[in-house]
């Protein structure tokens, strides 16, 4: 089995990225900065930090850095405040600093528990400022001329101008009564701002350190108010000469996370254009946004064919290696990579460095890797997390064959079997109900196999359907081993576990989907909250939007008498999306039909209009329920 945690082992050949961003932050002409580590949920952000984070904890003399996982301070009362204290935490840990560097950073803390007590959320502070030039009073009049009431903005500007101080040292260290700490006004708060900022560029001039580099990981597993919170106080706090901040997110969630936070500001006045024009608002709002908050975005590329390759060798030498002799093939991996960026480091690259049992090991596996990089590199999209939850759920099904003892299992079967249930799960339920019918070999599979080879793509499609001359599709007929008269009922078996959920549906769900799924689910008589999500559904994958309709099947099926599910599905059936109607008549056949609403049918009633397959429903429902019989008089 494969821990599922972020390593500092470089298995991707990722330390060229690490390597790159080292340089950026080193850099200090560049400083402050702020850089987005992008790239899809487990694509190998979390690696490349704590390589950074390894690298550069080592230049004690003139580096302080700070590893921070916004995640793991989730339940805090205030996300900024939380970042705010590990940072001031890192520079009171320090044992290179002396009692005037403490007895600042002890201010600083105070400073930072007196905004926790009044409350500084930022509903009318945050946005203004982060949106305009902050770096001089001019940016600053202007970022609160249309967000304060009138004269408040000048009062700002004539502040910051004359550079007054707003609190006392005596007034941060010691909260006053409550009564006033909750009524400080918008332009108050502005200043508290300004006062930190300068007060901690202090610290960095006092300590004598070239820059401060704070990496901060997991973001996208944050809710959205956490996510925007951490990112404004990198830009509202921190963002001061020496800094520079290292942020890595799906930039999926980034993205929703700006829109959920600030959707009011994102609508159309236009009601005859009015979904388009949001639409248009909106892309140019996260833009904006992200601009000033982000200045040098870094976006991960997937993994080829090669690097599937010969990141399964490596997964595979590290099960079977001890870490010594690991290390000596992560040498020799490192030494490869930097002669060949194009090749695929696998098996008879280090044959030498292994004794005759590790070679035995490891040769077994070889043609398995061989046949798997492929179809992983198609299904999974090259993505590291989900290669390895791939193979830990292979490892227990191969487990399983053996205390169970099957007369004839072949590894590669499994695997080619177990790759289409990831990536097609209805197809895999398909082959399922083939083979199952037919004493374990599929006639059907059989002829696609044929026809498959013979390039007879428009037989295929006229028989069973375009999905199976899909590039995917077809690519995984065509791997190696052939299931043409394989008994597939033992494979099946072990897999039986997983026939009505699907490796995706049981797997960790990557937090955009569980968003957009939130979102559906809660948006009430936010109709244009509602129609974001749908637009979001748009940019996800096949295998991730089978992922969403799976956590809508258990949905339905648990609550049927909820409205939404339903609702959401049928929406889904009108803009076509794939599968959709498959996966709302499954859930529909394990329902009770006589809890579902009635007033389904009347919707149900409006989109045949425009859909006339919807009238397929018809077929699954009870004629003894109310909707039943109203479906089948409908589609008669």
């Amino acid at each position: 089995m494969w821990s599922d945690s972020e390593t500092t082992n470089d298995l991707l050949g990722f330390r060229v990225h690490a390597d790159l961003l080292e340089a950026l932050v080193l850099d200090d002409g560049i400083l402050p900065v702020t850089i987005g580590v992008f790239g899809d949920w487990g694509s190998g952000k979390s690696s490349i930090m704590k390589m950074m984070e390894n690298r550069l904890q080592a230049l004690d003399d003139d580096t302080v850095c700070l590893y921070f996982n916004g995640w793991v301070f989730e339940g805090y009362d205030d996300a900024k405040a939380a970042l705010l204290d590990s940072i001031l935490k890192a520079f009171d840990d320090e044992k290179r600093f002396g009692a005037e560097v403490k007895s600042r950073v002890t201010q600083l803390f105070k400073s930072v528990n007196w905004m926790r007590a009044m409350g500084l959320g930022f509903k009318n502070v945050a946005l203004p400022l982060i949106m305009a030039s902050v770096g001089g009073p001019v940016g600053i009049a202007a970022a609160f001329s249309g967000a304060l009431p009138t004269g408040l903005g000048e009062k700002v500007a004539g502040i910051v101008g004359l550079g007054e101080e707003l609190v006392s040292d005596k007034a941060m260290a010691e909260p006053a009564d409550s009564n006033s700490i909750f009524n400080e006004a918008p332009e108050e708060k502005a200043m508290l701002i300004r006062e930190f900022r300068d007060r901690f560029e202090e610290l960095l001039a006092e300590t004598r350190i070239k820059r401060l580099v704070v990496l901060i990981d997991d973001l996208d597993r944050c809710s959205p108010e956490r996510l925007i919170e951490n990112l404004e106080a990198i830009k509202l706090f921190l963002n001061v000469p020496k800094t520079a901040f290292v942020i890595g997110a799906d930039p999926r969630i980034v993205k929703h996370a700006i829109e959920f936070r600030y959707k009011s500001r994102m609508t159309s006045d236009d009601p005859a254009n009015a979904d388009t024009r949001t639409e248009q608002i909106s892309n140019q709002f996260v833009k904006d946004y992200l601009e000033k908050l982000i200045q040098v975005p870094y976006h991960l590329p997937r993994l080829s064919d090669p690097e599937v390759e010969t990141y399964l060798s490596l997964l595979f030498c590290e099960k079977y290696l001890t870490t010594e002799r690991q290390q000596c093939v992560l040498d020799k991996f490192t030494e490869f990579r930097s002669a060949n960026r194009y090749g695929t480091f696998g098996f008879g690259d280090i044959q030498t460095l292994l004794t005759a049992t590790e070679e035995e090991q490891l040769r077994q596996s070889a043609p398995l890797i061989t046949s798997l990089a492929p179809v992983i590199t198609e299904g999974l999209k090259g993505n590291p997390r989900q290669i390895k939850r791939f193979l830990n759920s292979f490892t227990l099904r191969t487990r399983l064959a053996g205390v169970a003892k099957l007369a004839t299992f072949e590894l590669d079967v499994l695997a080619k079997l177990m790759v289409l249930e990831y990536v097609e799960p209805e197809q895999f339920r398909k082959l399922y109900d083939w083979q199952a019918s037919q004493q374990g070999e599929s006639v059907e599979l059989a002829e696609l196999e044929s026809w498959a080879s013979d390039s007879k793509f428009d037989e295929i499609s006229a028989k069973y359907g375009a999905v199976w001359k899909s590039s995917k599709l077809v690519r995984w007929l065509l791997v190696e081993p052939k299931l043409t008269e394989v008994d597939l009922r033992d494979y099946f078996w072990l897999s039986r576990d997983q026939l009505s959920t699907s490796i995706s549906g049981a797997s960790l769900i990557p937090s955009h989907i569980k968003n957009i799924f939130r979102d559906l689910m809660d948006y009430g008589s936010e109709t244009i909250l509602r129609a974001k999500a749908l637009n979001a559904t748009a940019t996800l994958t096949e295998t991730e939007q089978e992922i969403l309709l799976e956590m809508l099947v258990k949905e339905v099926v648990k609550r049927p008498a909820l409205v939404k599910g339903h609702r959401i599905f049928l929406e889904f059936i009108a803009i076509e999306m794939p599968n959709a109607l498959v996966r709302y008549k499954e859930a529909l056949g394990k329902t009770n039909h006589t809890d579902i609403p009635y007033h389904i049918h009347n919707t149900i009633e409006l989109i045949s209009n425009k859909t006339p397959s919807i009238m397929e429903l018809a077929t699954v429902y009870d004629p003894k329920s109310k909707i039943g019989k109203a479906f089948i008089t409908k589609k008669k």
